[in-house]
């Protein structure tokens, strides 16, 4: 191993995290309610397929959606992949038989991930995601005065994983993942004669999550077909929430109170299931589709049951690769997909919904096996049965796949 090319990635991980943690592109008011909006912890390439990942097994990426898929990089191989994000987004709002529109940009670091074997039968995994982020930033009238309604901040996750194959077709697979983060919701009420109230909530996360997974890979002459499954448990939630009062008037500032989430049993994660069917036919066409289950209803949320909606989410997408070799052109790797999302959001009684679809480039790097992943998608966002808020979604993804021969032993002539 190049111990100097280690240190380098070593290095651009520390960074990426310390960007991850500081950037957050989330820009919607529905990511105001719950704990934001929460991620999948899709690649650039899997983002491009519709977020497809937990049957998908190529040693040539990193799949953090199904940990077993550690077990398929080869032993002389060391892959680091780190993805940014390019997002414009419009939404309109028809009130009163008034409609208005409005346009947004943001963008950041999305996600920083390596993946190295351990043994010819083991495979392990690094790196930091987003685990949810929120951002929004809007206000209406009040009874004399005026109401702003900010917020900010991301949970996100630092993991660990391991993958093996048990016997040939069956690999298993383990992440443990450190949550951490902030997010912050503030309330300013602004009073005509120009008195201002502040009721702000802050959520601080340290905690601990695992999740395993599973594949299983029927080989058919040049085809492969493999089942996937993937399974988080659900947890109460480690971590403090604060909430603070200003009022100008009173001319003092006073935190009301500290509680401890498990202490108090007053936040919690839901259990999450994921399931995938996978066929590479040839190794040219790979085709997959994913269904996930959540079941937010279960748990609490400031104390209370119900206030979130369970979450299914289907996928389906796929990539082609014309040749392993020739020219350019053929060894281009085309990526299509799409998806549906009940979310696990409740706005006024009302489920949040999210559909999208995406397509995709994967631009091998002459010389190199590394790969340039570029993604653009469309995701549409809105309550329903009352739609409120509309939004629609411009998705451009970044992603550089580094793929090296670190491990292979110079000969001595």
């Amino acid at each position: 191993m190049k111990i100097n090319r280690l240190a380098a990635l070593i290095a651009a991980i520390v960074i990426g995290a310390a960007a991850l943690t500081a950037q957050n592109g989330t820009m919607t008011p529905y990511s105001r309610f719950g704990y934001g909006i929460l991620s999948d912890n899709a690649s650039a390439a899997q983002q491009a397929m519709g977020g497809i990942g937990y049957a998908m097994n190529s040693g040539r990426q990193i799949n953090v959606m199904n940990p077993a898929s550690y077990a398929r990089v080869d032993s002389l191989t060391f892959l680091f992949d780190m993805g940014i994000n390019f997002t414009n987004l419009w939404t309109s709002e028809t009130v009163n038989g008034t409609t208005t529109s409005e346009s947004h940009d943001g963008g950041g670091l999305g996600y920083v991930t390596m993946q190295f074997p351990l043994s010819k039968r083991l495979g392990m995994s690094v790196g930091l995601l987003p685990f949810s982020s929120v951002g929004y930033a809007f206000g209406n009238d009040i009874n004399h005065g005026f109401a702003s309604r900010q917020g900010s901040g991301s949970i996100n996750q630092l993991y660990l994983g391991l993958g093996a194959k048990i016997v040939k077709g069956l690999n298993i697979g383990v992440n443990a993942a450190y949550l951490f983060g902030h997010t912050i919701n503030d309330t300013y009420a602004i009073t005509n004669s120009g008195a201002t109230s502040l009721y702000e909530r802050e959520l601080r996360v340290r905690d601990f999550r695992i999740s395993a997974g599973l594949q299983y890979t029927l080989e058919a002459g040049a085809n492969a077909y493999t089942i996937g499954l993937a399974f988080t448990p659900g947890k109460q939630l480690l971590g403090r929430t604060k909430t603070y009062y200003y009022d100008t008037d009173m001319e003092q500032s006073k935190p009301k109170e500290t509680d401890n989430f498990k202490l108090k049993d007053l936040y919690s994660l839901a259990d999450s299931y994921g399931a995938g069917i996978n066929a590479n036919i040839g190794n040219r066409l790979m085709l997959e589709a994913d269904f996930t289950w959540q079941p937010w209803s279960k748990c609490k949320y400031n104390g209370e049951k119900n206030v979130l909606a369970d979450r299914y989410k289907l996928a389906v997408g796929g990539q082609y690769r014309p040749s392993l070799r020739g020219s350019y052109l053929r060894r281009i790797e085309y990526r299509a997909g799409a998806f549906y999302d009940r979310d696990y959001l409740v706005v006024r009684g009302n489920n949040v919904r999210e559909y999208g679809a995406s397509v995709g480039l994967g631009l091998p790097v002459p010389g190199f096996k590394t790969t340039i992943s570029l993604t653009v998608g469309w995701l549409h966002r809105q309550a329903y049965p009352a739609s409120l808020i509309k939004e629609d979604y411009l998705n451009i993804t970044l992603g550089v796949n580094f793929n090296e021969v670190w491990f292979l032993k110079n000969k001595i002539y």
